[in-house]
């Protein structure tokens, strides 16, 4: 016969295998997760309103592509002081704390205790002290789930903070530009008062001289009245177009930042990247993949509270007392011990619990899926946008020659008498409404580039979004 195993080793056996305790079951894999959350979403293997040549991989630091230091030092005030991404950096340090709380629980747990009497009028008080530890045997993996799901909710959390940045930056950018259009349409309407300002006064030279008339006057009266109220309309837009960039920088509202004289030129096209890669760089999917993580883990948890809970303790005391009698070599004493917790019956609360955390999982699933297809709905729309933008940018300048050149014709008519001052009028309001719409795809060309750039996951810098990607 084999000897027997003395009682010792036995029970440092039984205490390893608690201490490893049951494996943890891993997350559902990006792939599972996509052919999970988006069963119904059919993937092209390219953009279906991108270009035709093949695509590049998305590249970041997009914000250096204008080529405007003015907006990156815009962009870097706005990281520095604006409260709404202060309150996303906090929101990281908070997940952080969480995450050393639910860390620290697989640690063991020290604690010490005294008394201290003062003598009485008989003799010397009672004086002692207690150290206790305790170790709860992590043997169903309640306290790994527990810091799994704080490790991924964390994660969830710089994600977030990754992309709070990215669309600061775009905010700031595009903000910039409706600020520098909001001037340059201050310039039009401007200029165009003052045409219908000089229409005016050959409209008053024409009836002096007798070949005008008073309802040529005051039709002109008329359409200066009308462009100087556009004017005071299009000050009060550039004034709050300034203070929105001026909040968005955390400075008082002022409406008194300095501001480019014109628009920055349209950067090259951007490479677009393949759609089945965009799941993996974006952090705001990111951060739902890892919520739905957090919520698996969180599942775990749940099912491993229903199971008995196993401590290790340990004590060790010292007693002193002018007063007891003590034996030497009971004090100071020590002992180990070992505590079951095994939950009988809760009136289904731990049973109610999984289901709760499992419908909190089905949900992080859900958004995921819709934070997913909405990122697929922005790129598309993006690049939709450009393209459509571009096409329009041609015919708005052929049509701004055009009126220009009616317009002229028009003046020229109207001062040797062939048409009467209302033909000119009606080629004012068509070369401003040309000019204003030519400005405005401007700016929103660029202010679509941005967006394009957001939604196809690229990063303006080297800060954190990067760093969002390769924490996945």
């Amino acid at each position: 016969m084999r000897p027997a195993l003395p009682r010792a080793a036995i029970a440092l056996a039984a205490l390893a295998a608690a201490l490893a305790g049951c494996a943890l079951k891993d997350p559902p894999s990006t792939a599972e997760l996509q052919k999970d959350a988006l069963p119904h979403t059919a993937v092209p293997p390219a953009w279906k309103a991108g270009a035709a040549a093949a695509q590049q991989p998305v590249a970041d630091r997009w914000l250096a592509t204008f080529d405007d230091p003015a907006l990156t030092a815009l962009v870097a005030e706005a990281l520095a002081y604006n409260a709404d991404l202060q309150v996303a950096a906090a929101r990281v340090e908070q997940a952080g704390g969480y995450l050393k709380v639910a860390s620290g629980s697989l640690l063991p747990s020290v604690g010490v205790a005294g008394t201290w009497s003062g003598a009485t009028g008989s003799g010397g008080g009672l004086n002692a002290i207690f150290l206790n530890a305790s170790l709860e045997l992590d043997v169903w993996g309640r306290l790994r789930y527990g810091e799994a799901a704080a490790r991924q909710q964390s994660l969830a959390v710089q994600a977030d903070y990754a992309y709070a940045r990215q669309s600061l930056a775009a905010t700031v950018a595009k903000s910039w530009f409706i600020a520098i259009e909001a001037g340059l349409q201050l310039a039009i309407v401007q200029d165009m008062l003052h045409s219908a300002e000089k229409l005016l006064q050959l409209a008053q030279d024409r009836q002096r001289v007798g070949i005008g008339n008073e309802q040529a006057v005051a039709d002109a009266q008329a359409n200066v009245a009308s462009f100087r109220d556009t004017l005071r309309q299009t000050e009060l837009a550039r004034t709050q177009a300034l203070r929105a960039l001026e909040l968005l920088l955390g400075r008082y509202p002022a409406a008194e930042i300095s501001v480019a004289q014109s628009l920055a030129p349209l950067p090259p096209p951007v490479p677009e990247g393949l759609p089945s890669q965009l799941l993996e760089r974006r952090p705001d999917v990111i951060a739902a993949e890892r919520r739905v993580a957090a919520a698996f883990n969180r599942v775990g948890e749940a099912r491993a509270a229903q199971l008995p809970r196993i401590s290790l303790t340990a004590g060790l005391s010292g007693i002193s007392s002018d007063v007891l009698v003590l034996q030497s070599r009971d004090n100071p004493a020590w002992g180990v011990g070992a505590n079951l917790l095994a939950p009988l019956y809760q009136g289904g609360v731990l049973r109610a619990q999984v289901e709760i955390r499992s419908a909190e999982q089905k949900e992080a699933v859900a958004a995921y899926a819709a934070t997913g297809q909405r990122a697929f709905g922005e790129v598309e729309n993006a690049l939709a946008a450009e393209f459509a933008l571009r096409d329009r940018g041609v015919q708005l300048d052929a049509v701004v020659r055009d009126n220009e050149r009616a317009l002229q014709l028009a003046l020229d008519q109207y001062r040797v008498g062939s048409v009467d001052a209302r033909a000119v009028q009606q080629r004012q309001l068509a070369l401003y409404s040309a000019r204003t719409a030519r400005l405005k795809l401007q700016s929103e060309q660029l202010a679509q580039r941005v967006n394009l750039h957001l939604a196809l996951g690229g990063a303006f810098d080297d800060g954190p979004a990067n760093a969002a990607v390769a924490a996945r």
